[in-house]
């Protein structure tokens, strides 16, 4: 049996939030819809933040709520304190995502938080959406290393995903925030992350900063994970991580696994025609390389010349 794949996108949350100008809600809830007829298994809809933080994500309620659901598709928001829990609540969303880092440095450059400070408001969110039935989920930023402090101790990674799970949080996110990972050290971090909770619901959460993003998504598979974020066109990255650009494409990433003959649920064309509007929604172009090359599977006439000379051939 092939083994089926889950891509979740997330370039209307991690890939708007850092564009320079404000993309219109009618816009981002007609990408969305776009986006739930692919075949997409989750898509990241939205940060219930602060407007004052994150500007572009100012409208999250109305997308939330002007969104057309598919059966099948898993809507989830990222959530960054009580109020924003209560917020994403209101608009029935299926998951909360919570955000911490492994690394104090990063954690308080980006969070204004240490590890430590994150579980324990991590806590209060979990109690808040205690009963109502959405999936919590967390995303372990620096997993694979941080932008200030370097490599950070494998066993911290495990720690810290360990104490996730305690408090309640039933998917766990390995993020390399701004690009660090190498195949090796993503395989080796995930495989013992399965083998170690085999309840636990994982997820890979890639950057391209330095070009091994497929790489690390290849590596993330061979230790057995089938759950993997990635952003139409390849949008995103940390505005609180030096050097950080964006996400691994999810049509990219989408053709290197149905070229392997995996199974993913999406149909690529569709994905295709939705990242193609990209660059005129944002305005200006998209990292993904199959919306600019095409799949492997195109085909281009022959050079003129080669046609002439067949047909003026010498006959046996």
């Amino acid at each position: 049996m092939t083994k089926r794949l889950y891509i979740q996108d997330v370039a209307t949350r991690d890939g708007f939030q850092i564009e320079a100008s404000f993309v219109p809600t009618d816009a981002k809830i007609a990408l969305i819809d776009r986006l739930s007829q692919t075949g997409l298994a989750k898509i990241e809809v939205t940060s219930f933040t602060s407007p004052k933080a994150i500007p572009n994500l100012r409208d999250a309620e109305d997308v939330m709520r002007g969104i057309k659901r598919v059966d099948g598709v898993e809507y989830t928001v990222l959530v960054p304190n009580v109020r924003g829990c209560e917020r994403a609540l209101s608009c029935e969303v299926d998951e909360i995502n919570l955000v911490m880092s492994a690394s104090d440095t990063h954690g308080l450059a980006n969070l204004r938080m240490t590890p430590e400070q994150s579980l324990a408001q991590f806590r209060e969110i979990i109690e808040v959406s205690r009963g109502s039935g959405v999936f919590i989920n967390a995303s372990l930023s620096t997993t694979f290393g941080c932008p200030f402090e370097g490599e950070l101790a494998e066993t911290r990674v495990h720690e810290l995903t360990e104490r996730l799970l305690e408090i309640g949080v039933q998917g766990v996110t390995l993020c390399d925030t701004t690009g660090m990972a190498d195949p090796a050290q993503v395989e080796r971090i995930c495989r013992a992350s399965l083998q170690r909770w085999p309840e636990a619901v994982f997820t890979a959460h890639f950057h391209n900063t330095r070009g091994m993003g497929l790489a690390n998504a290849l590596a993330a598979l061979n230790a057995g994970i089938d759950r993997f974020d990635a952003s139409l066109g390849g949008l995103g990255g940390c505005p609180y991580a030096p050097g950080a650009s964006g996400n691994i494409c999810t049509e990219d990433l989408v053709h290197m696994f149905q070229r392997m003959g995996l199974e993913t649920g999406v149909n690529l064309d569709v994905l295709l025609e939705a990242a193609a509007t990209l660059p005129e929604l944002i305005g200006h172009d998209v990292p993904g390389a199959i919306l600019k090359a095409g799949k492997s599977d195109r085909r281009y006439p022959k050079p003129k010349w080669m046609s002439e000379t067949v047909e003026s051939g010498a006959t046996r």
